[in-house]
């Protein structure tokens, strides 16, 4: 195994914060890049932008809230999927898989899912059952596999500054909740959780009422290891500075540090 820094951001509209991206790409240097709501067409994405930034590039991009890409820095990603099995009935792009430096990287953009109930909501379950379904089997793949993205939920209330404005939203259902609860159930290691189990960290902050400013966050943007990925994690975190930036998304980059051998067993 490499050593890789591997990242997901919700970029909230790719071309409206290329400088941002391009800034903490030049910062930051991670290897991998998983980036969704592009909000932008495949014709108008900026890939000779992010070539140019030294990364390769593969996309898939669709103008309102959705759009999936992962970078690879100095190396193509080999794409082996966009959409997932089984669903093909959904016109949103919110999945795509590829090869990169040796790790099967799967970046998604799971359903917002409100307002709660109605047809939205049944959206996201529908969809998040789908990815239960083909995550089992990248699970069990003896290939290192990292499930990454924004997946709009709050695994519990940890993850949130305060629960009391957020009780109806769509994040926090318990249905939402399982269904994730599902998914480290098959052995994904949720890489932020393992390494800070008593550290409240967030990736997203809104832009009303000065979330920002007060750090009234919370963290739904998710890295999982599969049982050949999760020995050679190192270290985890998030980015704010990203965050605090000028024109900034309401999400942080979010990464891991994966060593180059294996850790010892406890």
């Amino acid at each position: 195994m490499k050593r890789l820094r591997i990242a997901t951001f919700n970029i909230n509209g790719i071309n409206a914060r290329l400088a941002n991206l391009l800034s903490w790409l030049e910062r930051e240097q991670p290897d991998v890049v998983c980036l969704q709501e592009l909000k932008t067409p495949d014709k108008s994405f900026p890939a000779s932008d992010i070539e140019a930034a030294g990364y390769g590039v593969v996309y898939q991009g669709q103008t309102s809230w959705n759009g999936v890409a992962i970078l690879g820095r100095d190396t193509q990603p080999l794409e082996i999927r966009r959409g997932l099995p089984g669903a093909e009935w959904d016109s949103q792009a919110r999945y795509i898989e590829a090869a990169v430096l040796g790790v099967v990287v799967a970046c998604l953009y799971l359903p917002n899912g409100n307002p709660q109930p109605g047809p939205k909501f049944d959206y996201k379950l529908k969809w998040f059952e789908h990815l239960i379904e083909h995550a089992q089997t990248l699970q069990a793949s003896e290939h290192p596999v990292v499930l990454a993205g924004d997946f709009n939920v709050v695994p519990t209330d940890f993850d949130i500054y305060n629960t009391r404005s957020w009780l109806k939203d769509a994040l926090l259902q318990p249905e939402s909740r399982e269904c994730f609860q599902r998914l480290l159930d098959q052995g994904w290691v949720d890489a932020l959780r393992a390494l800070h189990p008593d550290e409240q960290l967030f990736t997203f902050w809104d832009y009303f009422r000065r979330h920002w400013q007060s750090n009234s966050g919370l963290r739904i943007d998710h890295l999982l290891l599969n049982p050949a990925l999760a020995p050679y994690l190192q270290s985890a975190g998030v980015d704010t500075w990203v965050r605090g930036e000028d024109h900034p998304s309401d999400h942080a980059p979010t990464w891991i540090q994966l060593s180059s051998r294996k850790r010892r067993s406890k």
